[in-house]
């Protein structure tokens, strides 16, 4: 008895499940990483910092989370998984630990003219289901209410084999859906000018034409010439009613022209197939100028912007429709679903109420339903995305976060701290990529990658506590505690910007003068009404450039070089000193190599495996023809300039025998923003967000203009690489731009000759002037948010 006692208040050996608290990488290589080996705690908030461009998303995003979703893809059938994106194993020898990754990164949401805020959080199908059940008159189904489903009713006779007899039998069918159909669910209906799509005193053949990519020296000119609708030859002005009405308008026609099979399609409905289906944001720059230009976007007179159809309108419940709930504040929205008590349908409103409260609780209870989503800021769509995992009952899962501080006024960014910590007090791994020191002052555990950025990085530089990295000499740990002070003296502006009236979204008749030849930031909480007021009211166009936050498009075949136009003068150069074409430069064109096509490597699909990526053995990963290669210009071949970083490339076509000063300029204005380590070809797919949003400022430099508009220029900087872009701004004032910056960072602020504040909140309770003056006036008055937060950066 005493022994079975004894045995009793012995403490228990630890089980062999519990072992496994660290998740653990040897030996990691994607992009720039150095064999990094590194050991993770789990359920604790772990946050990585380091210059932009060290190898933070390479370890964190391309590495530990790649890996974890592909092992889960791996658990689904072959048939599931060929409907799923094949992931390649990253280069990485061990990877041990790994749990559910769920990632939270900053990509734009789909920019669709047809997605809004409410279809993209399941908001939109919850309400959708609530009218159904609930809405007077009862209209139909849920799909009664949606802009996306079309009203559709059709009859006809089917056959069926019954009995060993074939029967006839007529049936009909009807769908109604929710769309308008008028403006087909879009809310906008589009005018086309035709004075801009061709000139009619010109004949098709002499180029009346004046659509980008309609020539007639292609595909369009055959069927023009050969579908016997009128004469090319004949200026459009002497066409008949019949003739242009073709021209313009005709339905798809099967016609046959050279013995080839094509089919002809009036001018309008292709435009609005190819051009205007697509969100006009997403064009190419030619085609949305075309576009701008040709096509003017009016709300729909007949569903005056709701997208949906007078039925789905007209069913309400307590006096309010589906379109006029979308078209809340979502706080407000909030309200009111909390107000309605129908135990018919608790479990849904409990749900409902949910996600709309996630909303309010994460600082987006500004945005209505019915915003289209491409119009989210990269803050905004990142923490849309978080909505569906708060409250969510997962535990013990990998939560990956890529800087969720990201257009967060500092008054915001305490928040946002509170749900990183919930998510971890709730038993999960947190992971964040981060550069604010608010957020990292948070963290369990630091790795701080560096020391520089690019070949320069990929190293772990520190691994410990925050107490550890602010001691520890790195980058991170010097500027940790840095705090810019405000200037003695401020610039005199030469003279002013006038805004009167401006009532974009929720500003309400702002009356604003915004001093020129001067730093101006614009700052206030999220929502409050900035980039309404700065977008809105200084179109960009003559005098103005703009540099908004919106993603840069490019395929692993795009570079620096290609995307700033670097590629172009270095061409030149190389064909110039070798007596050849330019077109024999580049590896998209005449001079790539045969086996790759220039790509440089060699793609192998392997069906619902991950695709095989092998170096060209012909080229040796160079991407050029042999014969290319021995084409020199300064002593370099064209793969060996490309294979340069920014700072090389600068002095080698600065001085000497490769002296070339159209491309001396572009690499000036790159290491200008601090991109001097990045490699001329490194594909713009592996650049992380602050490198994109510095290539895009690096690019508009070179715009002629007075006056820039700079859209959160600190998005993806680190503390140390926020000095240089503070210089950067004060050479562009110094050389007499004006320079108009949407900001939230305070170093920015107290850098600032002059600062607007909007709020006093968000949404309805923003939209207002709450402080206009000097950084030392705004610390010194306390009267705003803003205000406040500055005081306490600057240490008044």
């Amino acid at each position: 008895m005493s022994k079975a006692a004894r045995t009793d208040t012995q403490s228990p050996a630890p089980h062999d499940a519990d072992s496994h608290d660290l998740i653990r990488v040897h030996g990691a290589r994607v992009n720039n990483l150095k064999d990094v080996s590194i050991e993770i705690p789990k359920r604790r908030l772990t946050v990585f910092t380091g210059v932009s461009g060290s190898g933070k998303s390479s370890l964190v995003f391309n590495t530990i989370a790649a890996e974890s979703q592909r092992l889960i893809n791996e658990t689904y059938s072959a048939f599931v998984q060929g409907f799923m994106p094949t992931l390649a194993r990253p280069e990485v020898d061990v990877l041990e630990g790994l749990t559910t990754a769920i990632i939270v990164d900053q990509q734009r949401m789909g920019a669709d003219p047809r997605s809004t805020v409410g279809t993209a959080t399941d908001a939109n199908a919850m309400l959708r289901i609530l009218f159904s059940r609930l809405g007077q008159p009862h209209i139909g189904s849920p799909q009664a209410f949606s802009f996306n489903v079309a009203s559709i009713s059709g009859a006809g006779a089917v056959t069926l084999e019954r009995g060993g007899k074939t029967v006839k039998e007529r049936r009909s069918f009807s769908i109604t859906g929710g769309m308008c159909p008028r403006c087909e669910g879009r809310g906008s209906v589009n005018d086309i000018d035709l004075s801009a799509l061709y000139d009619d005193s010109k004949s098709l053949n002499e180029g009346a034409l004046t659509i980008p990519g309609y020539s007639m020296d292609g595909w369009f000119g055959r069927i023009f010439s050969g579908c016997g609708f009128f004469d090319p030859d004949k200026p459009i002005s002497k066409f008949t009613k019949k003739e242009l009405h073709d021209l313009l308008h005709k339905e798809p026609t099967k016609i046959k022209v050279d013995g080839i099979n094509l089919t002809y399609e009036g001018v309008i409905p292709k435009i609005q197939k190819s051009m205007l289906s697509k969100d006009v944001d997403s064009l190419q720059p030619h085609i949305r100028a075309f576009v701008e230009r040709a096509v003017t976007f009016t709300t729909c007179p007949e569903c005056d912007g709701t997208r949906l159809s007078e039925a789905a309108r007209s069913s309400k419940i307590k006096g309010i429709s589906i379109a006029d709930a979308c078209a809340m504040q979502i706080s407000d929205l909030a309200a009111w679903v909390r107000d309605l008590d129908e135990p018919s349908v608790a479990p849904l409103l409990t749900t409902l109420r949910h996600t709309l409260d996630s909303f309010v609780q994460i600082g987006l209870g500004y945005l209505s339903l019915d915003r289209p989503s491409g119009t989210l800021s990269g803050g905004e769509a990142q923490r849309t995305k978080m909505i569906r995992h708060l409250g969510s009952s997962l535990t013990d899962v990998t939560y990956v976060f890529d800087e969720p501080t990201i257009g967060l006024h500092p008054h915001d960014i305490q928040r946002m701290n509170g749900l990183l910590l919930r998510l971890r007090d709730k038993g999960n791994t947190v992971l964040v990529v981060e550069h604010k020191p608010e957020t990292i002052a948070i963290a369990d555990h630091v790795v701080d990658l560096g020391p520089g950025a690019g070949t320069a990085g990929g190293t772990v530089w520190f691994e410990g506590t925050v107490e550890g990295l602010r001691a520890s000499g790195t980058i991170t740990g010097r500027h940790f505690d840095d705090r810019a002070a405000l200037k003695e003296t401020v610039r005199k502006p030469t003279g002013t910007l006038e805004i009167r009236g401006a009532t974009a979204h929720n500003l309400r008749d702002v009356d604003v003068d915004v001093p020129l030849g001067v730093l101006v930031v614009v700052t206030g909480v999220a929502g409050s009404g900035k980039s309404s007021l700065v977008h809105g009211s200084i179109p960009a166009g003559a005098g103005v450039v703009s540099v908004d936050q919106g993603a840069i498009r490019g395929s692993r075949r795009s570079n620096p070089a290609t995307y700033t136009g670097l590629l172009d003068p270095i061409r030149k150069a190389f064909a110039k000193a070798n007596g050849v074409k330019p077109a024999l430069f580049s590896a998209n064109s005449e001079g790539a190599c045969p086996n790759c096509n220039g790509a440089g490597v060699i793609y192998t699909d392997l069906a619902v495996m991950a695709g095989v990526a092998i170096t060209c053995e012909e080229c040796e990963g160079k991407r050029f023809q042999a014969s290319v290669l021995e084409y020199h210009l300064g002593g370099r071949d064209i793969s060996e300039v490309l294979a340069m970083s920014v700072i090389e490339a600068e002095e080698f076509f600065g001085s000497g025998e490769a002296r070339t000063p159209a491309a001396h300029a572009i690499l000036e204005r790159l290491a200008d923003v601090g991109l001097g380590y990045l490699s001329l070809g490194q594909p713009l797919t592996t650049l992380s967000g602050g490198e994109r949003q510095r290539l895009k400022l690096a690019t508009h430099m070179a715009d002629k203009g007075s006056v820039y508009v700079l859209d959160e220029p600190t998005t993806g900087l680190h503390l140390a690489d926020v000095e240089q872009l503070l210089g950067l701004l004060d050479r562009l004032v110094d050389s007499g731009k004006s320079v108009i910056v949407i900001e939230h960072h305070q170093a920015v602020m107290a850098h600032a000759d002059w600062i607007i504040d909007l709020g006093p909140g968000a949404g309805h309770d923003g939209g207002r002037i709450v402080f206009e003056g000097t950084p030392a006036d705004l610390v010194a008055a306390r009267s705003t948010l803003t205000g406040e937060h500055l005081a306490a950066y600057v240490g008044t």
